[in-house]
């Protein structure tokens, strides 16, 4: 899974990045890097980690996701202000909108205020899907003089009545109901403003002091989701020891890292779950599509088990640690077997019988 970090410049887009992959990119206020910075995370698993602790395996391999963080938008620029190679690669975006006032690093736009932040980086995302709509138009125009086949024509039918109104009326495509068939047609043109958007508002440790992680509803929208969060505070607070930063998130009601919490975000936007695999060789997440069959969870772990599936020997995470052991799960009962066309569940542990 990967997720671009993006926003105006000053909105704290960097801090974020080092905070959620342990980097340490220039954040100061004269730092204005112009190159993507790309790390990536481990998911924190609390599951996980239990079953490592159970089966103390000589390694640990916890899921992972890429972040890029991309340089600060200027607006009004259109595709000419994106790292469109970048963005068009990564699966959801992070657009990190600061809410906090500081007289020392100005907003480019002279004021603080959020709604405007994503309505004008929505913009250019928009502006970006228009130019290439438009040339793709452009050139299936040129095609119709000698025919269009059939998938032509059903691509120009929506792209020129379906996607282009759209966009021309400043609407993101990720809020545009479209059939699972154009969802297919549009996937290869990897348009921006379709892809599912978290956005990060980033407020200052005073605000955060006194309202807590009250959210700042900016206004519900459909493949959109929302975190609240101080960058800078966490950052440090991340740095500490375990006990210490388990002090300093309480005093400051958190319940948790955001890593956390802007993590399990992108998962519920992107649809997707665990599942574990466990043993003395290796406990190990891996990361699928929510409604993934037991058959195509097995080839996520290698294609041989997708090719030669036979059957999985599934159960919950939290039985297994209950009973201690494979085997008592397999006594007792809860270790069931399952087929080819099982729907995996987030959290279960499974193992694969294939051959090939």
């Amino acid at each position: 899974m990967e997720l671009g970090i993006l926003g105006l410049p000053k909105a704290g887009k960097t801090t974020l990045f080092n905070l959620l992959t342990a980097e340490r990119a220039a954040t100061d206020k004269f730092a204005q890097s112009r190159e993507a910075h790309v790390a990536v995370a481990r998911v924190p698993d609390p599951r996980l980690a239990a079953l490592r602790d159970l089966f103390a395996p000589r390694k640990y391999t916890p899921a992972s996701v890429r972040f890029v963080d991309i340089p600060g938008l200027e607006r009004g620029q259109g595709s000419g202000n994106l790292d469109l190679v970048r963005l068009r690669e990564v699966d959801a975006l992070v657009h990190v909108v600061r809410t906090f006032e500081d007289p020392e690093i100005p907003h480019p736009a002279g004021s603080v205020d959020p709604v405007r932040d994503v309505r004008d980086v929505d913009l250019e995302l928009i502006l970006a899907d228009l130019e290439l709509v438009e040339r793709r138009l452009e050139r299936l125009v040129q095609s119709a003089k000698r025919g269009l086949k059939p998938d032509e024509q059903r691509e120009r039918d929506l792209l020129d009545g379906t996607v282009r109104p759209a966009l021309e009326s400043e609407r993101p495509l990720r809020e545009v109901e479209l059939s699972a068939d154009d969802e297919r047609r549009l996937r290869g043109f990897q348009l921006l403003s379709a892809k599912p958007l978290l956005v990060v508002v980033n407020v200052g440790e005073a605000e955060l002091a006194a309202r807590g992680l009250e959210e700042r509803r900016l206004q519900e929208r459909p493949g959109r989701r929302e975190v609240v969060l101080c960058a800078p505070l966490e950052e440090e607070i991340s740095r500490l020891g375990p006990d210490e930063a388990a002090e300093f998130l309480a005093e400051y009601g958190l319940p948790e890292p955001s890593i956390d919490r802007v993590i399990r975000a992108g998962y519920e936007l992107l649809g997707v779950i665990s599942f574990f695999t466990v043993g003395e060789d290796e406990v190990r997440a891996w990361t699928v599509r929510r409604g993934t069959t037991a058959r195509r969870a097995g080839g996520a772990v290698h294609s041989d088990i997708e090719r030669g599936f036979i059957r999985a020997e599934v159960v919950g995470w939290r039985e297994l640690l209950d009973r201690g052991s494979i085997a008592a799960c397999r006594e007792a009962g809860s270790l069931r077997l399952e087929g080819k066309d099982y729907v995996i569940q987030d959290g279960e542990v499974a193992h694969f019988r294939f051959n090939v």
